[in-house]
């Protein structure tokens, strides 16, 4: 695998699964940018299609630029023809990893670990509207307090703003 030399340059994206209160699943599509290890943008819904994925990348591209290259797995979501046409209109080539070889998509592996661990497993969500509250407060977090020890121990969004 390449190793990026420049923010959106190339992002990775990945769900995690998780559950409210009462029960009910939902689940979080985590995007990042593997320079920068910026957590681009969080997904959060009881269930997430193929055009949610394309609709909510071109949002992210709107706010921050186009990545050259986005990596997922095989999931269905990520090869649905929904995101075969995003992939064309967009210009942002899709990459998929060996099925059964997730170390192929280490960062947003990584992330989701922490994610999952820092927040997810901190919290017991009621609503959805909390678990996207919470989400939103771990990510900023995440992005502009937290300490990479991968990033000169920068967050993230001072690391891209030195590198630049």
């Amino acid at each position: 695998m390449e190793v990026p030399t420049a923010a959106n340059e190339r992002w990775s994206m990945d769900f995690v699964s998780d559950q409210l209160a009462n029960g009910r699943r939902f689940r979080v599509l985590n995007v990042v940018d593997d320079y920068s290890r910026e957590m681009v943008g969080q997904l959060v819904s009881v269930s997430i299609s193929g055009r949610q994925v394309a609709r909510f990348l071109s949002q992210l591209i709107e706010q921050r630029g186009k990545p050259r290259k986005v990596i997922c797995d095989n999931g269905t979501e990520f090869t649905s023809i929904a995101m075969f046409f995003w992939s064309k209109e967009s210009g942002v080539e899709l990459g998929f990893i060996q099925p059964g070889k997730p170390t192929q998509n280490a960062f947003v592996e990584s992330l989701n670990g922490k994610f999952r661990n820092e927040c997810l497993n901190q919290h017991w969500f009621r609503t959805i509207e909390e678990a996207k509250y919470e989400i939103d407060l771990w990510r900023d977090h995440y992005n502009h307090i937290r300490p990479h020890s991968s990033l000169n121990y920068l967050p993230p969004v001072e690391y891209a703003k030195r590198a630049a």
